[in-house]
């Protein structure tokens, strides 16, 4: 079985995402995808599988979202596409892809939603948020 993370190892939502699946067990096919950006056809294959349209995965803060006036309804999804093609950084992360599923992790803890073997007790995120507490049940 495959798990595939996008990923930027500046984010700390990112690195809490990938510490959650390596907890549980998985070792994760990492894409930085900064560095090897999806090609067209795999971002909207992703894009698809999360059902959220490229609007839902545009990243807006520390971006040029603003600068490119893309809050504005005018742009369709295959332009949208197109900034983020262009601009990686557009791109929201970490995008989890796993045989459950496949989704956009903010917070990091939605990744326990699509992990085969979700892990047992506490986690704690970079920040000290407890995210799965000592005595909840595996999912």
């Amino acid at each position: 079985m495959t798990i595939t993370i996008f990923h930027n190892p500046a984010c700390g939502t990112s690195r809490n995402t990938l510490a959650m699946i390596r907890k549980s067990g998985e070792d994760p096919v990492i894409v930085e995808y900064l560095k090897t950006p999806p090609d067209r056809a795999r971002l909207i294959e992703l894009i698809e599988a999360m059902g959220i349209g490229a609007r839902g995965l545009l990243r807006e803060k520390g971006t040029p979202y603003a600068e490119l006036d893309l809050g504005n309804a005018k742009w369709t999804d295959d332009e949208l596409v197109d900034f983020m093609l262009a601009h990686p950084f557009l791109i929201n992360r970490p995008i989890v892809e796993t045989p459950k599923g496949t989704r956009l992790c903010r917070p990091s803890e939605e990744v326990l939603q699509i992990l085969p073997n979700p892990q047992i007790g506490p986690f704690i995120k970079e920040d000290g948020e407890l995210v799965v507490p000592a005595s909840s049940p595996r999912r």
